[in-house]
């Protein structure tokens, strides 16, 4: 069975409302028909049976009695026929209701004791439905004769004929405005969803730059947003996933043209001494350590993003970590004549990959040494901020556009456009960086002005307090 749309269900819904308020309006109607209008004739057949009867207790069933008996048949709305003996009704009411006679065996003994048997059905000749009742009257001797009461019955539509139209008319006004209310909320619910689904298939498709302006502010004006939001956020993707290819083929490119040219000049012998040859063997070489640093990162990179890593977590002592890397950037910082101030808390520890550790350090401090401006300031810091362990490194030198700080740590991001083959790097370091912190579940954040410098800050959790051991 084929599955129906939300559409579909409300439209069903819609209709089943309106057939089943049409189905209760009939019920209505005729439980009104059955319960007042039939009652109230059935009250009023028997009340003027008994009262009629209860007169002529004693005595004969004279002419003069029945004489005025047919006097109030005339007067009342009822048919009323009087007889001596009950056979003789037949002569006076030759129907059968509901095909049947109109007095049965059982007719007679109620009534031979003293009671009033009621009578209801369709006469065929007078087509139409018939209620009455036959009383006996009671003489001295017994009973001297019976008083048989009737009124056709008006159908349903002569009894509302009055109210129907009312009724149609209040129906058709409610059903029209009910109509009208749906249409807007159709309108209002479904107009929305189509250019949802529409802009779901051009997203489909790859087209991420669509939107759909709405000024709502309910759930489907919520939903509306964060589908704009994702199609902006799969554009924004898109862009740098082509960006990253374009970087990574342009990582490869360069150290694969070095290889081939120089391979194709040693191999042709187009060279013009030993010393330049040598000179092409050791550009092959670095360009082929080059290449294999920049497929290891993309390898690391990918474990760390996956959680294929397993840190080795064990007790750090981060001073003696930064001490340890510091040592490695002396000759590049004598070089470049950097004033270094350290500001450490040496006893702090730091659960956590030593090796790893150690990698965020280096990156950091390395990236701080290469960009700052000869002479310039190297300030290190290391400290304690209540439930964290805060590291800082800010050096005097490139200052990062703002910009590009929230795309610091992205693959083969850089924030110097003008990179050179020196300075460059492989473009992941700092995405490294940033998943080792994650892993470890610190943060990593960068501030970056003229006045200041640029301010590299990591923190950690400090899940050795004082007073533990």
């Amino acid at each position: 069975m084929k599955k129906l749309t939300l559409s579909q269900k409300i439209l069903v819904i819609f209709i089943s409302s309106l057939a089943f308020t049409i189905l209760f309006s009939f019920f209505f109607i005729h439980f009104l028909y059955s319960k007042l209008y039939l009652s109230s004739i059935e009250e009023s057949i028997v009340y003027q049976g008994k009262r009629t009867a209860s007169h002529y207790h004693y005595g004969e069933l004279s002419d003069e009695i029945i004489e005025k008996i047919h006097w109030y048949n005339i007067v009342s709305e009822y048919e009323v026929i009087v007889v001596d003996h009950l056979d003789d009704l037949t002569s006076y009411f030759p129907y059968k209701i509901d095909y049947e006679n109109l007095v049965d065996d059982d007719d007679y003994k109620s009534l031979n004791k003293g009671a009033y048997i009621l009578k209801k059905g369709y006469v065929e000749e007078l087509d139409r439905e018939i209620l009455g009742a036959i009383f006996p009257i009671k003489g001295e001797t017994g009973l001297i004769g019976f008083i048989y009461i009737y009124v056709p019955l008006a159908a349903i539509q002569d009894v509302f004929r009055e109210s129907i139209p009312l009724l149609s008319t209040v129906g058709t006004l409610f059903f029209f405005i009910l109509f009208l209310i749906l249409n807007r909320a159709w309108q209002s619910l479904f107009r929305p969803l189509q250019e949802l689904q529409q802009l779901s298939a051009e997203v489909s498709r790859g087209n991420y730059s669509k939107r759909i302006e709405t000024d709502r502010e309910d759930e489907i004006g919520q939903l509306t947003n964060a589908f704009n939001l994702m199609s902006l956020s799969l554009e924004e993707q898109e862009e740098r996933k082509k960006e990253f290819t374009s970087n990574l083929v342009h990582e490869l490119r360069t150290p694969l043209t070095y290889i081939g040219g120089y391979t194709h000049a040693l191999k042709e012998k187009v060279y013009s001494s030993p010393e330049e040859a040598e000179s092409y063997l050791t550009t092959i070489e670095k360009e082929t350590e080059r290449l294999n640093k920049l497929i290891n990162d993309l390898i690391e990179l990918n474990h760390l993003q996956e959680d294929l890593y397993v840190l080795v977590k064990e007790p750090i002592v981060i001073a003696q970590i930064i001490w340890d890397t510091l040592d490695l950037f002396n000759i590049l910082i004598s070089e470049k004549g950097l004033n270094v101030q350290l500001d450490i808390e040496e006893d702090l520890i730091l659960i956590g990959d030593p090796k790893r550790i150690q990698q965020v350090f280096y990156n950091i401090i390395d990236n701080a040494v290469k960009y700052s401006f000869d002479e310039g300031l190297l300030h290190i810091q290391l400290k304690s901020a209540g439930e964290t362990i805060e590291f800082n490194v800010t050096n005097k030198g490139i200052v990062i556009p703002e910009d590009d700080i929230e795309r610091i740590g992205e693959r083969f991001f850089r924030s110097d456009k003008a990179r050179t083959r020196t300075t460059g790097g492989t473009g992941l370091g700092l995405s490294i960086v940033k998943e080792i912190i994650r892993l470890h579940g610190g943060t990593f954040s960068i501030r970056s002005n003229s006045v200041t410098g640029t301010t590299v800050t990591i923190r950690f959790a400090n899940n050795i307090q004082d007073g533990d051991e």
